[in-house]
C-alpha cells in the first residue's frame, strides 16, 4: 500500500531512530494519525523542547536543562570521585544502580581511530583541567568492555597518571545468575581479574 507522502515522511523519520524498523515505525506513525490533535501536539513540543533546552552540564558534560546538572548540583554528591563514562546514557545507567555517591565526566564517545576519533575528539581535556583543581582524589573509568571501550580506558587512564590522582577500572565479569559452564573465555578471564577479598 502506497502511503501519503507526509505518512512516508513521518514512517521515514520514525526508522531512522535506534530499534525502530519499518512495521513499528508504521504502526507509530498510523497511531500518531489518529491520536487527537493534544496528543500530537504534545509530542512535537516534546521534541522541540528536547532540541532547544537541553544543553550540556558545564562541569561533567551530561546533558542538562541548566548551566549545571542535578548531580553536579547535589552538594551531597562527592567531589573526590569522578566516574568517567563514554555517554550521557550511561549516567542514567549507572544511577539506577544506586551505588555511586561521586560525579561524572562524559566523554562523548570512544576511541575509533578508523573513523577519525582520537583523544582530541573525546572531552579528555576538560577531565584534566577538572583535575587539576586538585579536589579530584580518583577517577573511575568505565568505559563498556568492548575493544573501543578498553583501548579508551587505557588511553584515559595514561593522560591522567601524570596528574597524580588514582585511576581505576570498573570490574567486568559474570553478571548475577549466570552460568559459570556458558561464559565466553573473555568473560571469565575478566572475572578472575576483578577478584576481590571476601
Amino acid at each position: 500500500m502506497a502511503l501519503p507522502l507526509p505518512l512516508r515522511r513521518l514512517v521515514d523519520a520514525l526508522t531512522r531512530l535506534p530499534g525502530i524498523g519499518e512495521k513499528t515505525a508504521t504502526r507509530l506513525a498510523f497511531h500518531l494519525l489518529r491520536a487527537d490533535d493534544d496528543q500530537a501536539r504534545s509530542l512535537a513540543q516534546a521534541i522541540e523542547a528536547l532540541k532547544s533546552e537541553i544543553r550540556l552540564c558545564e562541569i561533567c558534560l551530561a546533558f542538562a536543562d541548566a548551566e549545571r546538572c542535578a548531580i553536579c548540583s547535589n552538594p551531597n554528591r562527592s567531589e573526590e570521585t569522578v566516574c568517567v563514562v563514554e555517554d550521557p546514557a550511561d549516567v542514567s545507567a549507572l544511577e539506577r544502580a544506586g551505588d555511586f555517591r561521586g560525579r561524572y565526566h562524559v566523554l562523548h564517545g570512544v576511541l575509533q581511530p578508523l573513523d577519525g576519533v582520537g583523544l582530541e575528539q573525546l572531552k579528555v581535556a576538560e577531565l584534566v583541567e577538572r583535575l587539576k583543581q586538585g579536589v579530584v582524589r580518583e577517577v573511575i573509568v568505565a568505559t563498556n568492555p568492548t575493544v573501543e571501550g578498553e583501548a579508551t580506558a587505557m588511553a584515559v587512564a595514561r593522560v591522567l597518571k601524570p596528574v597524580g590522582v588514582r585511576v581505576t577500572r570498573i570490574a567486568h565479569g559474570l553478571p548475577m545468575g549466570a552460568d559459570v559452564e556458558f561464559a565466553d573465555g573473555v568473560t571469565l578471564s575478566r572475572a578472575i581479574e576483578g577478584r576481590r577479598e571476601m
